[in-house]
């Protein structure tokens, strides 16, 4: 299937909100949703700044994911984050990893 026609037929994924109250999120305005999304997407960054990618929204509906070198994948939802990272770097990917939590909390 082309790209288009995949962000076109995304069906809600669990880790967004979505505007249905009671539905994955109590955020029915979307400005909010909006918000929470952005804070997704920062969050995801934090981890994946130690391994030199980053996370941006497209349109809303999808991210893409990029590495140092100018790499990039369309993923359409955070499940698929992780083995797009390992795809796109060629190494193994433990968002759990102790020394990279370590780094995390370090600069907190």
């Amino acid at each position: 299937m082309c790209s288009l026609c995949g962000v076109l037929g995304v069906d809600d994924h669990w880790s967004d909100a979505v505007a249905r109250p009671g539905v994955f999120s109590r955020n029915e305005e979307p400005l909010r949703r909006r918000a929470e999304r952005s804070r997704r997407i920062r969050a995801a960054n934090d981890v994946l700044r130690a391994y030199r990618l980053t996370l941006s929204d497209w349109h809303g509906r999808s991210y893409v994911l990029a590495t140092a070198t100018g790499k990039t994948e369309i993923i359409e939802n955070l499940a698929h984050l992780w083995p797009a990272a390992e795809r796109l770097s060629d190494r193994l990917f433990d968002p759990l990893d102790p020394d990279l939590l370590a780094r995390l909390e370090a600069r907190a």
